[in-house]
């Protein structure tokens, strides 16, 4: 792409940095990557001040005091992830990281000394190494440190920030053993050395092209940054830019989800501040309409008590607390001087030394933060916006109260097979849960930290979500190329007092059959209650088996149905696409009318799903852990909502959170459902569900019209009624909308 016309489309922020700017390949001071001269001025003054930023000095340098005080250690590689030698290259980098900044902040050169003598052993390792042993060659690029190349472009994003922050304090024969042996070596391995990784858009792209690119900065090598930003033939398909263009929507959701959103907002973070304080005439907090900042903030909204939804790959203790967003708050902060932003540096906890980082302490001295927004969004997925949405809903009626929903696009290798599934949150837990990875990150033992195979076999299979299945066989076949070139489609999101409401539906996960799913989180202001509907229509040109499973997280309490139970054998739902995994533990045939499974979460509140059945539909509860030698899944309940034999069926059911069960003072409040009538009804483009809950009746309704015809009347009970949004809630014993 021409640069010139590419930079005449770029907008502008409303906050603009002011930087003195040199042309580039002159010799600008150091550091200047992220942390710059000027802000090592202002930060020394900063500790010398009691404050939150004097603290976190004074905490990192005692930190730093004590590893500097052992010798230095730079192994030869020889560990998977979590292994020794895979470890002690991770504390490595982000010691010398560390030790770096407490040099300019201290003047003190033994620090600087210390980061030297280290990068000098690995000028003197490095030429010695050839690929690493524990590659997974089949797979993945690997890496000479780490077993694969991801780590070594982590490895070369903290060391060249290091090296730069004690540049001043080397030897012109150290700088030229340091650089020659070591930096760029690395810097070749990770660009023309594995051209596949460089110029891919992927979150191991994003790793390798900020570290290259930094280091082009350090080492006066304008050649290794527009690389890095527009590929190794400097065409525009690949690099730093392309990835900010395809890997976020223009809302900044990251396509692979939340977790490795998380994982990737460092490397664009850190470079964006980096050619900022370099070349500040390439806007790149303005380019794509300021997709940066949009990229940090969405990675705050895709969170619930602190905690990141699990979509895709991901490990669910990861959150808003993470080091990779505490540098995205700091920047966000820094770029808007918004206060909600301090809320969450005020929840993470943690002051980074840099300049960003000394903005945020002092304004949180100052008391100037502000409740951050948690808002109900749906967060258009593809780099278009377009391909399907991950859709968030929230409420505060009844507690803080959140459900994920998925129509989203498939998230590339790390996405699951898991069209229109969704979750529920409640009172700062999971309810209605999604498994996430199949992995123990860095634990060596299991399958050397990696993925896990029940990963393929289980965590991303259709069975393993809350999800329609088909014939035992997950979306797309588990084919992950069909799967990236197919996407849901978001018919509608609204939000309101009422409640949240979206509809979405596929017709590519299986040939000949579509998917739609209807979805709300709804307020009952009336009862000072939420509940959960769920309406999902599967039409098929032939007759096929239906599941849709339904995983919780509790102990089972009751069913309004009878079950045979398996108490003396079990066996597995079924042989393949993860129903090998599941044991099946009980099934039950309900009549006709409703169906109510209940369980007791951790939360000390009780759940009701209650189905609107026809009997047909047969419930399956499961437990997972079969087929499972190495005993690598955990045991979570599940259970199945199965038809079979059917062409069209719709699944109806509300999710109704209730009562409290206090053991330690011994009661019980409203333990049984109160939920006693549920009907469906349609006129027109309007879908109508009455419910009866706790003596009250309350009809909702769903306008599904297109956007021109919005506006929708229609009768119900011998009573007129109009809509002229998504989402209606009439109480019926009162008129009241």
């Amino acid at each position: 792409m021409n640069i010139a016309i590419f930079r005449s489309k770029v907008k502008s922020l409303i906050l603009v940095t002011f930087v003195i700017l040199l042309p580039f390949g002159a010799q600008a001071a150091h550091p200047n990557l992220v942390i710059t001269a000027a802000d090592v001025l202002e930060m020394r003054k900063a500790i010398t001040k009691p404050g939150q930023f004097s603290k976190a000095y004074s905490d990192l340098k005692a930190q730093v005091d004590l590893q500097v005080a052992q010798p230095i250690i730079v192994p030869v590689p020889k560990d998977g992830g979590g292994g020794y030698t895979h470890e002690q290259h991770k504390n490595n980098y982000q010691l010398m990281y560390n030790a770096g900044i407490i040099y300019q902040l201290s003047q003190d050169k033994a620090y600087a000394e210390y980061v030297r003598d280290m990068l000098l052993a690995y000028a003197q390792l490095y030429p010695t190494l050839g690929l690493h042993p524990a590659r997974k060659v089949e797979s993945q690029n690997p890496g000479k440190f780490f077993w694969q190349s991801l780590n070594e472009a982590v490895w070369l994003v903290y060391t060249i920030q290091a090296y730069d922050l004690i540049y001043a304090a080397l030897s012109v024969q150290d700088i030229a053993s340091i650089e020659t042996k070591l930096l760029k070596p690395v810097a070749l391995f990770l660009s023309e050395g594995q051209p596949s990784t460089f110029n891919k858009v992927h979150n191991h792209g994003t790793w390798a092209t900020a570290g290259v690119g930094m280091a082009g900065y350090v080492m006066n090598e304008p050649e290794w940054v527009e690389k890095a930003l527009y590929d190794l033939e400097k065409s525009g398909k690949g690099g730093f830019l392309k990835q900010l263009d395809e890997l976020f929507s223009p809302q900044g959701y990251y396509n692979e989800g939340p977790y490795y959103q998380r994982y990737a907002l460092l490397p664009f973070v850190t470079f964006a501040k980096a050619i900022e304080n370099n070349e500040p005439q390439r806007k790149i907090f303005q380019y794509r309409d300021g997709i940066v900042l949009k990229a940090i903030d969405t990675t705050i909204q895709l969170s619930y008590d602190g905690l990141f939804f699990p979509i895709n790959d991901a490990i669910k203790s990861k959150g808003i607390d993470t080091i990779e967003l505490v540098h995205g708050v700091a920047l966000a902060y820094s770029l808007t001087q918004a206060p909600g932003y301090l809320d969450i540096a005020k929840q993470q906890d943690q002051i980074i030394l840099s300049g960003d980082g000394l903005k945020v302490a002092q304004a949180l001295d100052k008391g100037l933060a502000a409740s951050y927004q948690f808002n109900s969004v749906a967060f258009g997925d593809g780099s278009d916006g377009k391909q399907g949405a991950l859709v968030i809903m929230r409420s505060q009626l009844a507690g803080d109260q959140a459900v994920l929903f998925k129509p989203a696009a498939q998230g590339l290798g790390h996405g699951h097979f898991d069209k229109l599934t969704w979750q529920f949150y409640d009172q700062g837990e999971e309810i209605v849960s999604d498994y996430g990875a199949a992995r123990f990150l860095n634990v060596e033992a299991k399958f050397g930290g990696r993925y896990l195979p029940e990963n393929e076999s289980y965590a991303k299979q259709t069975v393993a979500h809350n999800t329609v299945v088909v014939d035992e066989t997950s979306h797309f076949n588990g084919d992950v190329e069909v799967g990236n070139a197919n996407a849901p489609v978001l018919h509608f999101f609204e939000t309101s007092e009422l409640g949240t409401v979206s509809s979405a539906k596929i017709d590519t996960a299986y040939q000949g059959v579509e998917l739609k799913r209807t979805m709300a989180l709804v307020n009952l202001a009336e009862l000072e209650k939420t509940i959960v509907l769920d309406l999902f229509d599967v039409v098929s040109s032939k007759a096929h088996q239906l599941d849709l499973p339904l995983h919780y997280l509790g102990q089972l309490i009751d069913t309004n149905f009878s079950l045979a139970v398996n108490t003396g054998q079990l066996s597995a739902l079924g042989a393949k696409n993860g129903y090998q995994h599941l044991w099946l533990k009980g099934r039950g045939l309900p009549k006709q009318g409703l169906a109510k499974v209940s369980w007791l979460n951790e939360n000390g509140r009780f759940y009701t799903h209650t189905s609107l059945v026809n009997g047909q539909e047969e419930f399956l509860f499961t437990q997972l852990g079969a087929s499972d030698p190495n005993f690598n899944l955990r045991n979570e309940q599940a259970f199945v909502r199965r038809v079979k034999n059917n062409k069209q069926h719709r699944f109806i059911s509300i999710l109704e959170p209730h009562g409290e069960y206090n053991p330690g003072k011994e009661y019980t409040l409203e333990a049984e459902s109160q939920v006693t009538e549920l009907g469906y009804s349609q006129q027109g483009e309007v879908l109508l569900v009455d419910i009866t809950i706790a003596g009250l009746p309350y009809l909702i309704a769903i306008n599904q019209a297109a956007e021109g015809s919005i506006k929708q009347d229609f009768q119900y009970q011998d009573r007129s009624f109009s809509i002229n949004r998504r989402l209606a809630v009439f109480a019926l014993n009162d008129d009241e909308e």
